[in-house]
């Protein structure tokens, strides 16, 4: 006779169902939501599609060619250190220059950091392999100001009656009195102008709006531009600046600045300068930095400092001279 098991014996153990794992999601699986993310936040699309994304590309063929993981969840700190190392050493930068220099460098950090905030928003990833990185340090470097006897001179290659004198007497003037982006200054409209104030109105970065005054003679140049561009081929179109085809872009201000300064013979200058020489100028008149802020549509004093080094000694040494206390003894 069989003898009965005890009650409490359990039987043969069922085997337990394996455990299936997430599917990877990749960089690139991401990117897609990821752009639509920073254009729903008001980032223009120049600035995903020329900054954020490709540099998130970047990092994603860097770890493929290494064979670093790719799942978003498995990407770790020492993976975007080995990145960033790579950049400082080997990275490609302008003219071909081996090796990124800080500021290269530190856009590209700034550049991923936010993707990373994303995910762990998204609940994709339980926290950001960045989240207790630094920025890499870059020393300032203060950039260089167009000095008075130089506006003059590149002022001098616009004096004449034509259309295209007219126009990039008004576009230069414009951008040294105002300190506005090259692209701020691209997309304005003729009813972006309020000539009762001597202002015009700008969308600058994140689309946040203000107004940038400009003086007499820039308005005078302004004046001067539109009578012509009225009765010009494209004279219906809303776009304050216009060139043979129509619409000037961002190429085409940029053109016009290096054309002129070649002919006045200060070689190769940028629309960007403009508004460096805005902060120094203003800062050297003794305009308040929260005003120039305002103005200039900066948001942090870090980068309006980094602008207004340019000539922080020649400031300094102007207000030594006003206010010397040796000089006050008799």
């Amino acid at each position: 006779m069989a003898q009965r098991r005890p009650a409490s014996y359990p039987g043969p153990a069922e085997p337990r169902p394996a455990r299936r794992e997430a599917p990877a999601y990749t960089i690139d699986d991401a990117i897609p939501s990821y752009r639509r993310h920073l254009r729903a936040g008001g980032r223009t699309d120049a600035t995903v599609d020329r900054t954020y994304v490709p540099h998130l590309e970047k990092f994603n063929r860097f770890l493929a060619e290494r064979g670093m993981p790719r799942d978003v969840r498995a990407i770790r700190r020492e993976h975007i250190e080995a990145y960033l190392e790579y950049l400082a050493r080997e990275g490609i930068g302008r003219k071909g220059r081996v090796g990124l220099r800080p500021a290269s460098l530190s856009l590209a950090y700034r550049s991923i950091r936010p993707f990373w905030k994303w995910l762990v928003e998204e609940d994709e990833i339980e926290r950001s392999p960045m989240e207790r990185m630094r920025p890499p340090i870059v020393p300032v470097e203060a950039p260089p100001v167009i000095r008075e006897e130089q506006m003059v001179a590149l002022l001098k290659t616009c004096e004449g009656t034509t259309f295209e004198e007219r126009r990039d007497m008004a576009l230069l003037r414009l951008l040294y009195d105002t300190g506005m982006r090259r692209g701020e200054c691209t997309n304005l409209k003729i009813e972006d102008i309020d000539w009762e104030r001597d202002v015009v109105t700008v969308f600058g970065k994140g689309r946040r709006v203000r107004a940038c005054p400009f003086g007499k003679q820039t308005a005078k140049a302004l004046d001067r531009y539109l009578r012509l561009r009225s009765r010009s081929l494209h004279g219906d179109e809303p776009w304050l600046w216009l060139g043979r085809r129509g619409r000037l872009l961002d190429s085409g201000i940029l053109q016009i600045v290096r054309r002129r300064s070649r002919q006045a013979g200060l070689g190769k200058l940028h629309p960007h300068l403009f508004r460096h020489t805005f902060a120094h100028e203003m800062l050297s008149a003794g305009m308040q930095e929260g005003d120039l802020l305002m103005l200039g549509g900066w948001r942090d004093r870090g980068m309006l400092s980094r602008y207004g080094a340019s000539a922080a000694e020649e400031r300094a040494r102007d207000a030594y001279k006003r206010l010397s206390p040796g000089d006050r003894l008799r």
